[in-house]
């Protein structure tokens, strides 16, 4: 609820601070007196446009600061601080604060961290409730009415919510699986065509490294067969190296035994052809061993240039190329499995619909019966406030099915007619300002609303009546009060007022040029002595103040 709000240079208050509690609290006061300001600089930290002419005159800006306190923090206002990153503690207060300057441009704060106005729209429909003059919100909009009725009825709107969830899962679903098949039948060709490539070329796993290394090597065998062949022309033949060292080992075996050097220049000659003969074989074997196949080399490279060729085409590596394949045969297989699972499919939502409609039936039934009741609750509560005349109606209306949602396949309205004979329409359309208030009062009533907002104000809404309907609307304000906490009303009517709980006075005072509203909180004799200003006007008599008092004690 409202707890504190704090004013500084709005229009014609300078500086205000003001404390509210539960029950019903009344602010009265002569007529240009600045109860609108009061509504003005609530409806800043509330989200209103930030009017340049809200600054008082001569200063540079104004500001505006509202506390509110919970027992437990609604669930609305939690969630929508979440999504903001604002951290709130339990039990601490949310206190939102708005500047605006002389010059334009404004700034927003909760409990002192920068905001967006935004955020103070979405959390004001959860914070404050207003009703009057030229109010389009609260009861008066027809998107709040299906949840009014809800709560009235006590439907299971949770176990709608799932119902419909389970249906929209299991349209999805199918959905999905429907246009993966539809995909699937549109590639058919190119896939059977693209799976044929790729089988009859058969990739492996790893076969790129195998044949590039492959490649690779016969590549340098060609290129070294053909050193090796220059060789071959110097070690072969009867004038090669190792055929000369040969005669010559035999010439000198002749003759070393003539001389000791001799013999060690012949064991070296011997060495020497050894070493030439092993040398030769091995060269004998390595060119056996780099002999390659041309055509080989051939079909290598073709087969790598393939297959990174297709690797190319389906844009991915040629190691993936068998799971490319695969894919492509789990593609064909779902259109030839595609349609058994799309039966299934279609039956699991076909069943999920079932049952939701079956749900959304019963809450359809449950709002009809308590709509009933509710038109006849209001009914009750339009005749002691002047409207006996008047006729309500909860319209209940089936939607069409692209409409159905987590809320059931129902519009819900309250619509009005003012007189006999006269067409049912929306309470905006048809009330004037003070009926629409006394209309919402009634309605407010008959369904004991609990879960709005934390705190209500009602604008004049006794504006053009007197007497036993002020009476009864000042009972009710009251009662409501009682119920939902805490409520606020801008009252001209001595009935109304005496029901407060707390009652605040404004008043404005002028010294020289310089005009100021201010706002006090009367005591016991400041009640009586407005009361009585209430009842006979700008002299107070003994009379005035004894019926005040008559008041005060009826209540």
């Amino acid at each position: 609820m409202l707890t504190r709000l704090s004013i500084r240079n709005i229009v014609l208050i300078e500086a205000l601070d003001l404390d509210f509690g539960r029950g019903l609290g009344v602010l009265t006061g002569e007529t240009g007196a600045g109860k609108s300001i009061l509504l003005d600089a609530l409806g800043l930290v509330l989200g209103d446009r930030a009017e340049t002419a809200l600054v008082r005159a001569g200063e540079a800006k104004a500001s505006v600061a509202a506390s509110f306190e919970f027992a437990e923090i609604p669930q609305a206002i939690a969630d929508a601080l979440d999504d903001a990153d604002i951290e709130i503690e339990p039990g601490e207060p949310l206190i939102i604060r708005r500047q605006v300057k002389a010059d334009g441009g404004s700034k927003a704060f909760i409990n002192d961290q920068p905001t967006s106005v935004a955020l103070l729209r979405e959390l004001a429909s959860a914070l404050v409730e207003l009703h009057g003059q030229h109010d389009d919100r609260g009861l008066v909009n027809p998107r709040g009415h299906r949840a009014l009725l809800d709560r009235y009825a006590g439907t299971d709107n949770a176990g709608l919510e799932r119902h419909w969830h389970r249906w929209a899962k299991a349209e999805a679903q199918l959905a999905e699986a429907r246009a993966d098949v539809e995909q699937a039948k549109a590639d058919q060709d190119l896939l059977i065509a693209h799976l044929a490539e790729l089988t009859a070329l058969e990739p492996q796993a790893g076969e790129e490294a195998r044949l590039a290394g492959t490649r690779a090597d016969m590549q340098k065998a060609e290129k070294l067969s053909g050193e090796l062949e220059e060789l071959r022309h110097i070690w072969e033949g009867s004038d090669s190296p190792l055929a000369s060292l040969r005669v010559a080992a035999r010439r000198l075996d002749r003759i070393a035994e003539q001389h000791p050097l001799l013999a060690d220049a012949l064991a070296a000659l011997d060495r020497a052809v050894i070493e030439a003969g092993e040398a030769e074989d091995k060269l004998e074997v390595a060119a056996e061993a780099l002999v390659h196949d041309p055509a080989a080399l051939d079909a290598a490279e073709t087969r790598l240039f393939e297959l990174r060729a297709l690797a190319r085409k389906h844009r991915c590596e040629v190691d993936d190329l068998p799971e490319k394949m695969r894919e492509m045969r789990a593609k064909l297989d779902a259109i030839e499995g595609g349609e058994a699972q799309l039966d299934a499919l279609e039956a699991a939502a076909k069943e999920a619909r079932e049952s939701y409609v079956a749900f959304a039936e019963k809450v359809q039934n449950a709002r009809i019966n308590a709509a009933k009741k509710l038109d006849k609750a209001v009914a009750a509560e339009l005749k002691p406030l002047k409207l006996d005349a008047a006729r309500f109606l909860t319209s209940i209306g089936s939607l069409p099915e692209d409409k159905w949602g987590a809320h059931g396949m129902d519009s819900v309205e309250f619509l009005i007619a003012t007189n006999p004979g006269a067409d049912f329409a929306p309470l905006a359309k048809i009330a004037s300002g003070g009926e629409l208030s006394r209309f919402i009062l009634a309605l407010k009533v008959a369904l004991a609303e609990k879960g709005g907002a934390a705190t209500i104000i009602f604008d004049e809404i006794d504006r053009g009546v007197g007497g036993a309907v002020a009476s009864a609307i000042g009972e009710r304000l009251a009662r409501l009060a009682a119920d939902e906490g805490q409520l606020l009303a801008v009252t001209h009517s001595p009935q109304v007022a005496a029901r407060g709980n707390t009652h605040y006075l404004i008043a404005k005072s002028s010294s020289g040029t310089v005009t100021k509203t201010s706002v006090v909180l009367l005591d016991e004799a400041g009640r009586q002595e407005e009361i009585a200003r209430m009842l006979s006007g700008a002299e107070i008599t003994s009379e005035a103040r004894a019926q005040a008092d008559r008041l005060l004690e009826g209540v």
